[in-house]
């Protein structure tokens, strides 16, 4: 039988945002494939209902309660996974967050700088300390994730978007600072049913879509589980400064 590139026995991965969504998605998928992964999120107990999942297939899982916009939230978060483990192969930056504003005019600055702290600041901070020491060891893939809004980003996007795109050009720089023993890539998802789904008005979307995107619907959340895992494993061992629409293909 020939090597299983998508394997990760004996591996490490932090996710962030890794209690629901997308995040989740990738957390079970990593576990699945034999890593061990450091739960984070905002809410401890929900992390801790999704590293039991983790546990009931035999991983490892710690939960660490993280607020993605503290800069020294990421120095802990990055000191509890060595402490841990010793190690880190994979980093997932998937925590996000875009509030709704009436108008572009009623941004606040504390939404302002909640959103760029969120969606920048803390994948910045953390990326840097796991980066660098994974430079100086084994090596290892840092996988951000941004959003369509980065490329297209609509009129309640509007700060969303330009802290998404900062990622796409960290994703970019980053892997020259780091290379060549950290890959960085970024994946780039469109619109997906996951929990915050759940405040669309879904027949609208569905209408929509079969028009909007070339796949004609939203997509699943286990449907980036094939970006991660080519992005973490040595499948995707020759791709790094990388960004990756997971979009359905709009129109």
């Amino acid at each position: 039988m020939g090597i299983d590139l998508f394997d990760m026995t004996g591996k490490v991965a932090v996710v962030t945002g890794g209690s629901r969504g997308l995040g989740r998605e990738m957390v079970l998928a990593f576990a699945e494939r034999g890593a061990d992964v450091v739960v984070a999120s905002r809410k401890l107990e929900n992390c801790e209902a999704v590293a039991d999942e983790v546990r009931a297939i035999g991983r490892r899982a710690p939960s660490v309660a993280y607020h993605a916009a503290s800069w020294t939230g990421a120095d802990q978060l990055a000191a509890a996974a060595y402490a841990e483990f010793g190690t880190i192969d994979v980093l997932v930056n998937n925590a996000g967050m875009s509030p709704l504003y009436p108008t572009v005019d009623a941004v606040t600055e504390d939404l302002f700088d909640k959103v760029m702290g969120v969606n920048l600041k803390g994948p910045f901070r953390l990326s840097a300390v796991v980066g660098t020491r994974m430079a100086a060891g084994d090596g290892g893939s840092i996988i951000f994730v941004s959003s369509v809004a980065s490329q297209r980003p609509s009129p309640t996007e509007l700060v969303y978007g330009p802290a998404k795109a900062a990622l796409n050009a960290l994703t970019y720089g980053l892997a020259r600072t780091l290379g060549p023993n950290v890959r960085v890539n970024c994946i780039v998802p469109g619109p997906f049913l996951t929990d915050i789904s759940k405040a669309w008005d879904l027949e609208a979307f569905e209408r929509s879509a079969k028009h909007a995107y070339a796949l004609g619907r939203g997509g699943a959340p286990q449907e980036i589980v094939g970006a991660a895992l080519y992005f973490a494993t040595a499948a995707g061992s020759y791709t790094t400064g990388t960004t990756l629409n997971v979009d359905g293909g709009p129109r």
